[in-house]
């Protein structure tokens, strides 16, 4: 008796074990040129994940990534290595990481890449997170999003910034209505982006997350060291972005609500943003929407605009107007 109810009690075991397996969600990085791809493989693939995080596996990553920014393709053998002490598969195209995984991060630094790599995973149909920048600029980034559309498949794309719990309390109206917002961060440049889209894009996503949608309006004050950008609403709130190349590195801001001025959430880690991602890759349901942030890139092109102009205010309807003209010729290209 006692030696049926062992073997009874070991095939249990493996059944319970095969059960888990299967229950588990396989994820998929391409790009291990950034800080993000070995911090979300640390949470994921930690031997005790947090409750939220559990389920989910990175099993298979593909490492490039930028070969022409040097400060991004020089981290790749690092990042690499590390991913294989991790337990992650290191595979030589995409189309090997797409026959591994369920779903896929997008974590290439290089946003000029983007626009490549997420075609071949919105092909496959997985359900996709592009790490910010979605694109280098908003013609891509409409490019995407049309593509995603045409594949029936969801994807988002977001700043760690927009889940810092004080953000999302500022979002949802836990201090009453957002009258206006100031928001910063870091804003360095990198000659193969336009302006914010490399860096700034941190410090506008917190002001996006506090004053929601609705910008008609941009001008831009630069100097060499500081970017200060100014949107009037359709409601007629103002909200700024300031974009910092000198100093200590800060990101931050404040909102203007009904019950006074409330300090809004700075740089926390990655945690909440994966909490997100990984609801999104069960669910399908998509935590920020297309409009969203697709007007976050319309306000950072027309801030590029009005610099050129030297401070003048630039429509965001004619911003977004002439970029989707430009995206969509991109995409008769791509599709002959």
């Amino acid at each position: 008796m006692k030696s049926k109810s062992l073997v009874m009690i070991c095939l249990m075991c493996i059944v319970s074990f095969v059960i888990q397996a299967q229950e588990v969600i396989k994820v998929g990085i391409i790009g291990l040129d950034t800080s993000h791809a070995p911090a979300f493989i640390g949470l994921l693939n930690s031997d005790d994940p947090k409750p939220e995080h559990q389920g989910f596996r990175v099993v298979a990553a593909y490492p490039y990534g930028s070969k022409t920014i040097e400060n991004s393709y020089k981290r790749i053998p690092e990042y690499t290595e590390r991913a294989k002490k991790n337990g992650v598969e290191i595979v030589s195209s995409i189309t090997e990481l797409l026959k591994k995984v369920d779903c896929v991060m997008l974590e290439t630094n290089d946003g000029t890449l983007h626009l490549e790599q997420a075609i071949e995973v919105l092909k496959s149909g997985k359900p996709m997170f592009i790490d910010k920048p979605i694109a280098a600029d908003l013609v891509d980034a409409i490019a995407i999003f049309k593509l995603a559309d045409q594949y029936n498949v969801p994807i988002f794309s977001s700043s760690a910034l927009r889940f810092v719990p004080k953000n999302v309390e500022l979002r949802n109206g836990k201090y009453g209505k957002v009258l206006g917002a100031d928001a910063y961060s870091p804003a360095p440049c990198e000659p193969s982006h336009p302006d914010f889209s490399w860096y700034g894009i941190h410090g506008v996503e917190i002001l996006y997350t506090i004053m929601g949608t609705g910008c008609k309006e941009v001008s831009r004050m630069h100097s060499e060291g500081t970017d200060v950008v100014t949107g009037l609403w359709e409601d007629g709130r103002i909200g700024t972005f300031r974009g910092n190349r000198t100093g200590k590195h800060i990101y931050g801001g404040t909102a203007i609500c009904g019950s006074g001025a409330v300090i809004a959430g700075g740089y926390e880690g990655y945690a909440c943003l994966l909490t997100e991602i990984l609801k999104f890759f069960k669910t399908k349901v998509i935590p920020v929407s297309e409009t969203e942030t697709l007007e976050l890139f319309t306000f950072m092109a027309a801030s590029n605009e009005s610099r050129r102009l030297g401070g003048k205010p630039v429509s965001m309807k004619q911003t977004f107007e002439k970029a989707q003209k430009k995206a969509l010729k991109k995409l008769n290209k791509l599709n002959k």
